[in-house]
């Protein structure tokens, strides 16, 4: 289990609390108006931004003070975070080993990742010779090939078209049920937190929401939600 224990977080003129915990083995999407601050939240759980107050805590062990890499996590960015001059083979190798100094058997395993993910055949590709959901399927490969218990997906194919984000969103949840992995998401798209995450956390008005039934959730949505997805709040909240 994921928890956070009474967090908060403190930017300038930016306050954002979080008192919540997510259960082992689940989807969860992050929601809410830009800048109320879901990447900040995935910042705080992956160790790159110290919370002013509040604990960090995985399977009850506390991680605040924990280095990013020593965390039980992997996170894909945006941006996909691949080195340019290297291979897609290379850029999945630096999961296991950031000198790139595989065994054998660590070669074997990238290879394996990059057919799981439909790479097969593009291991010696440069970012630069993959199209845009290949490069995110090296990211995915590289997440793969980590193990990690707990997955933090910041936006990673906001700039795929829908088709081929839906399908990265299966193939992302196909891996989380193999792996027992637990997945946080931040989305802007009401549509791909009903199709990949079961509950949801909003964030918005400086709070970070415990998560809720996604589908209840967008169906009977809080103001500051509503007013974010334009929508008309039923009467009564």
């Amino acid at each position: 289990m994921l928890t956070l224990d009474t967090i908060t977080v403190r930017q300038d003129d930016f306050r954002l609390s979080a008192d919540l915990s997510v259960a082992q083995g689940s989807h969860v999407a992050l929601i809410g108006p830009s800048g109320a601050g879901k990447s900040t939240l995935l910042s705080v759980i992956a160790g790159f931004f110290p919370p002013a107050s509040g604990r960090v805590l995985w399977q009850g062990q506390d991680i605040t003070g924990a280095a990013p890499g020593t965390r039980p996590l992997s996170i894909l960015f945006q941006d996909q975070n691949l080195f340019p001059h290297l291979t897609a083979a290379e850029n999945v190798g630096l999961g296991l080993r950031p000198d790139l100094r595989l065994a054998a058997g660590e070669h074997e395993a990238v290879s394996r990742a990059l057919t799981r993910t439909g790479l097969a055949g593009m291991e010696n590709r440069k970012p630069a010779a993959l199209s845009g959901g290949q490069q995110s399927r090296v990211a995915l490969a590289r997440v793969l090939l980590r193990s990690r218990p707990l997955m933090l997906l910041d936006e990673p194919f906001a700039a795929l078209g829908p088709a081929l984000k839906a399908e990265m969103l299966d193939l992302v949840a196909e891996i989380a049920e193999e792996t027992r992995a637990t997945v946080l998401m931040v989305s802007h798209d009401p549509g791909d937190a009903l199709r990949f995450a079961p509950d949801t956390i909003v964030v918005a008005d400086g709070i970070a929401h415990p998560p809720q039934p996604t589908g209840a959730l967008l169906d009977n949505p809080p103001p500051a939600l509503a007013a974010y997805l334009d929508v008309t709040p039923p009467s009564g909240r």
